[in-house]
């Protein structure tokens, strides 16, 4: 359908002088950053599937018990981890092919691909009459959550303006918190109202239908567009996004990145020079960031505040609460101090947390002084990882993988994430119980300072900087 086009053929068709303007040392001239606002609402459409993966991981956490006693397996510690596992298998499954379904049908089609299960998931959940039905359900919403993060993260960066998009990025984080705390917040009556769970199942239908819906009328990738051939599509999308003085520049710049006319790329090419280095960082930073305890932490929060006598709804809401104000404090350094920076001090003070629950579990000091060490540690936990740890990798990772293999390399550090994610969730109660809590922290927060070593040793700094810009300068490098 679309002819491809050699990028030595596009850039030769450019009138150089009048898109460059270049000057004696053939540095482009500024014509100025383009409009923020143009590409905002496409970016605010795309982080939906954000809310929707925070909001499915949080849904059964006030509901789980009134699931288990309608469905008829109360009691069985089996059945309900199913119930949580079978998402994240789900999720497994779904990041696997989401690079190959956004290469293939483009971004915007990957995001109304990944809405259709989670539509069709949380209907079975919220009608089912017994286990196998909301299993069933759950592994849906699990495959449309594995797709939709890895093709929000390849979106904004692809759709953002060099110096907003830290910022928008961040918006993915965001919209996470906001997801976990809505499914919080609409389960809290799940405990007294017969067949609420049902609700909340119900709700989360919405914006999976919006986020189909208004995605049609979204922007597609410039980048997925220049990469398929499809120039006469790139230059109208970049004039949508971008504005019409800065089309031309940036197809000059796009062609000038591009390294080759091939559309499609192997699986094997990921694990060879030049891509293996930057596919090895970005699977190592997402092991690390779940190796550090982070969703360890987040299931042992009611344990926690149980234990201070808190009720555990008001403790989660402390918890979400926390997250999103770290959020929101990313966003607004994500383009300032950069990226890197960002992602050192939150490990670090990470592992400055972890100590905190380390000495908690000595036997040296009073119960009230633990007890605040305790409570007081698990909260600057989750405030550093969400002014870096947490936003920082996706972004990252989108940012510093070549056009040609972008969406698939997501896909396989995304594939990481889950699986250390799922052995982190399924191991923890019985590693505290076998190790104790001051080993297991220990162990945590010696991965937080592996983290800070590995960062400052491998990670490169991507702020202010174009995608072709951040391209050109790693590939001799790889």
């Amino acid at each position: 359908m679309y002819k491809r086009v050699p990028s030595r053929d596009l850039v030769d068709g450019f009138d150089r002088e009048e898109i460059l303007g270049q000057s004696q040392n053939g540095v482009w001239n500024d014509i100025g950053n383009p409009s923020w606002k143009r590409p905002l609402p496409h970016v605010l459409v795309a982080t939906m599937t954000s809310f929707l993966f925070g909001y499915h991981l949080g849904v059964v956490n006030d509901t789980l018990e009134s699931i288990s006693l309608d469905l008829g397996f109360s009691g069985s510690t089996m059945a309900e981890g199913l119930v949580v596992s079978t998402c994240l298998g789900g999720a497994f499954l779904g990041s696997i092919f989401s690079g190959w379904i956004a290469d293939g049908l483009g971004r915007r089609r990957a995001f109304q691909l990944s809405a259709l299960p989670m539509i069709l998931g949380a209907s079975m959940s919220a009608t089912t009459s017994g286990l196998e039905g909301m299993l069933l359900g759950r592994f849906f919403v699990g495959t449309g959550m594995g797709v939709g993060p890895p093709v929000a993260a390849l979106y904004v960066s692809e759709v953002s303006p060099a110096f907003v998009r830290g910022t928008y990025g961040s918006f993915t984080q965001i919209a996470t918190c906001f997801g976990l705390m809505a499914a919080l917040f609409i389960g809290i009556p799940a405990k007294k109202v017969l067949g609420w769970w049902r609700v909340c199942f119900w709700v989360s239908a919405i914006p999976a239908a919006l986020l189909a819906l208004l995605m049609e009328f979204s922007a597609e990738s410039p980048h997925w567009l220049f990469k398929k051939g499809r120039i006469a599509e790139t230059e109208e999308e970049l004039e949508r996004l971008f504005g019409a003085s800065h089309v031309k520049s940036m197809m000059a710049e796009m062609s000038k990145s591009e390294k080759g006319d091939e559309l499609d790329v192997k699986c094997s090419e990921l694990l060879h020079v030049p891509h293996s280095r930057v596919v090895f960082i970005g699977s190592v930073l997402f092991a690390l960031q779940q190796l550090s305890g982070i969703n360890a932490v987040f299931y042992f929060s009611s344990t926690v505040f149980k234990s201070a006598g808190v009720p555990s709804d008001i403790g989660n809401m402390c918890v979400g609460v926390v997250n999103i104000s770290g959020s929101i404090v990313a966003m607004i350094l994500m383009d300032r101090l950069g990226r890197k920076l960002l992602i050192l001090w939150s490990f670090l003070g990470m592992a400055v947390a972890m100590g905190f629950q380390v000495i908690a579990g000595s036997n040296d000091f009073p119960d009230f002084v633990k007890l605040y060490l305790s409570i007081g540690g698990m909260l600057l936990f989750v405030l550093t990882f969400s002014l870096g740890a947490g936003p920082v990798p996706s972004l990252l990772l989108s940012e510093i993988f070549p056009n040609r293999i972008r969406a698939k390399a997501m896909a396989v550090c995304m594939a990481v994430h889950w699986v250390i994610n799922f052995f982190v969730g399924l191991l923890f109660l019985h590693l505290l119980e076998l190790l104790g809590p001051q080993i297991l922290y220990t162990i945590f927060a010696s991965f937080c300072l592996i983290a800070v070593a590995f960062v400052k040793k491998n990670v490169v700094e991507t702020k202010g900087k174009s995608l072709q810009e951040i391209e050109m300068a790693l590939l001799p490098a790889v």
